[in-house]
């Protein structure tokens, strides 16, 4: 973990991209799930436009999902159906809309209709105060040790710049002289020395919302498949292979859910219906 302080609210352009993306395996449909009564991209949209972003746009790959946009005044592009990533589809939507240089664009995936306003301002603005990064993120502490051993549960390690050091699937950092108890929180220091320096250095979750400069996200499809993306499945490592930096956000709580599932769909729905 770093000690670099939360991004403040951004007062640079942006706009938020929204990738939607029809085939889904475990919940066919996704982007057209309702949810009190909207499909669930329309959802991500209304919240995103909450955000400070300049507009908000979404990239479909199917007629359908843009005909339920503009059916609700949301912004839609037609996108081609066989990339392979949403930053493959991304990446098109920048030269469609015109981005580049330093054209700041947030990716909020379409399955977040519960994503925080003032998160995607806060990543937005990452790049603003940070020069240096190619891309921005967000990541909050983690609470429980099942959380650590979860390989579905995204890890990160930051640099004392609060730049990421490297993501993992894995526990990272491992507390090799503390394996099995929350060494962070100090659980354990009556009976293991050195612990309690370790007090608040918690690992660290990473949250799947992005910022980029959309002239890099042009670029990024262009970058070879990294070894460390393809043993981790995790396509953020492809940008550190290749030597560009991803500034981090630290949130304070993790971000409403997501809908991967139909046991996920239920439960957004029961918040928000």
């Amino acid at each position: 973990m770093s000690t670099a302080t939360a991004a403040p609210a951004t007062a640079s352009p942006f706009t938020v991209l929204i990738p939607a993306r029809m085939a889904s395996s475990r919940l066919p449909d996704k982007p057209l799930a309702d949810i009190a009564g909207l499909p669930m991209v329309v959802r991500v949209a209304q919240r995103a436009a909450q955000s400070a972003a300049t507009r908000v746009v979404v990239a479909a790959d199917d007629a359908r999902i843009l005909k339920a946009c503009e059916v609700q005044g949301v912004q839609a592009i037609m996108t081609r159906p066989d990339h392979t990533s949403g930053s493959d589809r991304l990446a098109e939507a920048c030269a469609q809309l015109g981005l580049e240089g330093d054209d700041v664009v947030v990716n909020v995936q379409g399955d977040e209709p519960l994503m925080d306003p003032a998160l995607i301002n806060a990543v937005a603005g990452l790049l603003a105060a940070r020069p240096e990064a190619s891309m921005g993120t967000a990541a909050h502490a983690i609470a429980s040790l099942a959380d650590v051993a979860n390989p579905n549960v995204v890890k990160v390690v930051l640099d004392a710049r609060g730049l990421a050091h490297y993501f993992s699937r894995a526990p990272i950092p491992f507390a090799r002289d503390h394996a099995g108890t929350a060494w962070w929180l100090g659980a354990a220091q009556s009976a293991a020395p050195g612990v309690a320096a370790l007090a608040g250095f918690a690992p660290l979750r990473h949250i799947g919302i992005y910022s980029y400069r959309a002239g890099f996200l042009r670029q990024f499809p262009q970058l070879p498949p990294a070894p460390t993306e393809l043993v981790e499945a995790l396509e953020q490592l492809r940008a550190l292979w290749h030597g560009h930096r991803i500034a981090v956000h630290l949130a304070d709580t993790a971000p409403g859910p997501g809908v991967d599932t139909p046991e996920d769909l239920e439960r957004v729905r029961a918040l928000l219906g």
